[in-house]
């Protein structure tokens, strides 16, 4: 994996990975506003299988908020991603988390590391919790 992400690796089941990672996120002020199951699109739009993998994008309102009122166009990095997919062989679960620290620096304002840093920290939480 590049660094761009926080990921663990959970031995227990896709759907169980999920909803733990859902009530972790939960925990730490973020709600899921989408999910997008990358194996079912995948099969529908180009009759391909995949592996069980979703996408969730968490938001956290307060830090949104706060991100909003400082770059307007944040939209584009925002909600924060989380993925969730089984392992190879269906031998557990990773779960992985965008690093907003990176995200955000491709908006090149230094002001807004801290904002970054907190959010960082409460995925970390987060993913700390599984």
């Amino acid at each position: 994996m590049g660094n761009y992400g926080m990921s663990k690796k959970l031995d227990i089941s896709y759907e169980e990975a999920i909803e733990k990672t859902k009530k972790a996120l939960s925990a730490q002020g973020f709600g899921v506003l989408t999910e997008i199951d990358v194996k079912a699109t995948l099969k529908k739009k180009l009759d391909k299988d995949f592996r069980k993998y979703i996408i969730l994008g968490a938001c956290n309102p307060p830090f949104a908020y706060r991100a909003f009122t400082e770059e307007l166009e944040i939209g584009l990095l925002l909600p924060c991603n989380v993925i969730v997919y089984e392992n190879e062989g269906g031998k557990g679960s990773t779960v992985t988390a965008v690093d907003p620290v990176v995200s955000l620096s491709r908006v090149g304002r230094k002001d807004m590391e801290p904002l970054a840093e907190e959010v960082k920290g409460l995925l970390k939480k987060a993913l700390d919790s599984l």
